[in-house]
């Protein structure tokens, strides 16, 4: 416990203003207003509807398809792209306030679950909806770690890459190979209804929580050139994570524990985050049926983008660029005139300050006191400081997200700028893992098949190969460069 106190403390005063669980709200307001109806009046034909309004403030996009107009016959659709106020699924694992910046998993406010909780604890309360007793997060914690280990084929199947090949896309390759080496939890294998089975879905759960430091770890070592070595027994989920890194075998090692709850409340911040991109991926790709490992490895796929996963990568390098605290202000100037981009401020979500943020810039000193001050934390606090002080920033509601701080608290734990979407793949598996179960049990799910506006040709005839004339205009394929070595093979053949 007494390592937690340091941490503790800088988590407690990063809650601020934040409401308790005993000052909140009792029961929550009707969301958007509650159960109705929506009359629409359709001024094409001047026909009246009645569109049903759930509970839950929603109207079912099916129920637009009785409003007709003629032409094609077909009633009307909603086009979201991107699913900007689109709602897909129902959910209990966790709760938004975007506005008032407010994060919840299950229900429980995220700053009392960073404070208090461990990252193992707060899987179990994502996967099955409350938080465990003594007994079940002893038996939680134990199944978990049972399953770290990797089969030899998944290390060798990471073996086979390219040497510099991204970490992320190592992950990804050895999620993909994990199917494989798992077969009789494959739907595709042994039926579709293969997960009704609890045994069969909780042991892939603990599977996959379990292996993704060891994977992470790998991917790490296949730069560093040294093996990976599993953790003793008796370590934590970022202890044991820690060790794999830096352990080197060692039965004397044991990583700073100050160090390590650090990185454990990082996991905690980043388990669970709603329906973003890539957990909308995963629930995408389990309504096809796919095993859960495919899932999983594709909705990483989409954490791998520059968009969403790569986020804090951007923060540091704009802080690098920026350089110092006097050049902030001719920086924000070129914000403004489009000529630079402000990353680590602004959210999709969040109207307001991202509550994480708040707790992950109390976990910056607590690291910087470990292993020494990284100078651009102070270009970081002078940048949100003159931002959130200048109207141009607060109008538009950009205030500092998650990606914002955790960049430098990796830079100085000595993690390369590419891992650090490892170290957001790593946590989110739980939040992954919690909306799989969740479909799985979800009647009203379907296999994805969004529509399409189709604004390409209506009718084409079918013109023989000779009677074709090279359209200028037409599109066509980019001139790809014949390579020295494809030239050199031709030489070759050419004697």
């Amino acid at each position: 416990q007494r390592r937690a106190a340091s941490i503790a403390r800088h988590v407690t005063a990063a809650k601020g203003s934040s409401p308790s669980v005993a000052a909140a709200d009792s029961a929550r307001p009707a969301p958007s207003g509650g159960a109705g109806a929506l009359s629409v009046v359709d001024e094409r034909t001047g026909r009246r509807y009645s569109l049903k309004i759930s509970e839950d403030g929603t109207v079912r996009s099916a129920d637009l398809k009785q409003i007709t107009a003629g032409g094609d016959g077909n009633g009307i659709k909603m086009f979201d792209p991107g699913c900007t106020n689109t709602a897909t699924c129902r959910s209990t694992v966790s709760f938004i306030d975007g506005g008032k910046g407010v994060l919840r998993y299950r229900g429980i406010p995220i700053e009392a679950l960073a404070e208090k909780s461990t990252y193992l604890e707060t899987a179990y309360l994502l996967q099955y909806g409350h938080l465990p007793s003594r007994a079940q997060l002893a038996s939680w914690e134990e199944a978990v770690m049972r399953h770290s280990a990797l089969p030899d084929g998944v290390a060798e199947a990471v073996a086979a890459l390219p040497h510099d090949a991204h970490f992320m896309a190592t992950i990804i390759t050895a999620l993909t190979a994990l199917s494989a080496f798992h077969p009789e939890q494959n739907p595709a294998l042994q039926g579709g209804g293969i997960y009704k089975s609890k045994e069969i879905r909780d042991k892939q759960v603990v599977r996959i929580i379990g292996k993704m430091p060891a994977l992470a770890a790998l991917a790490y070592h296949r730069r560093s050139g040294r093996a990976l070595c599993m953790p003793p027994p008796g370590l934590g989920y970022a202890e044991s994570f820690l060790y794999m890194l830096d352990g080197m075998g060692r039965t004397d090692y044991r990583p700073h524990p100050r160090l390590a709850r650090a990185l454990e409340v990082l996991f905690i911040l980043h388990a669970e985050h709603e329906m973003n991109c890539s957990t909308a991926a995963c629930r995408h790709l389990a309504s096809s049926g796919v095993d859960v490992y495919t899932a999983v490895a594709g909705a990483v796929g989409a954490l791998y983008g520059p968009l969403h996963g790569g986020a804090n990568e951007a923060v540091l390098k704009m802080l690098v660029e920026i350089g110092s605290p006097e050049r902030i202000p001719e920086f924000l100037e070129g914000v403004k005139a489009g000529q630079r981009r402000l990353s680590g401020f602004g959210h999709r979500v969040y109207k307001n300050y991202d509550p994480r943020a708040k707790i992950i810039r109390g976990l910056a000193e607590e690291v910087f006191s470990i292993v020494g001050r990284d100078p651009l934390i102070e270009v970081a606090v002078a940048l949100e400081q003159a931002a959130l002080k200048d109207e141009y920033f607060v109008k538009r509601k950009l205030y500092p997200n998650v990606d914002f701080y955790s960049g430098l608290i990796y830079r100085a734990l000595g993690f390369p700028p590419e891992f650090f979407t490892v170290l957001f793949a790593i946590p989110r598996a739980a939040g992954y893992l919690a909306h799989w179960r969740e479909s799985l049990d979800d009647s009203d799910t379907k296999i994805v098949r969004p529509h399409q506006v189709y604004q390409g040709n209506w009718l084409s005839g079918y013109l023989p190969l000779d009677a074709r004339e090279t359209a200028t205009e037409a599109p066509d394929m980019a001139e790809i460069p014949v390579s020295n070595a494809t030239k050199r093979r031709i030489a070759g053949l050419a004697i």
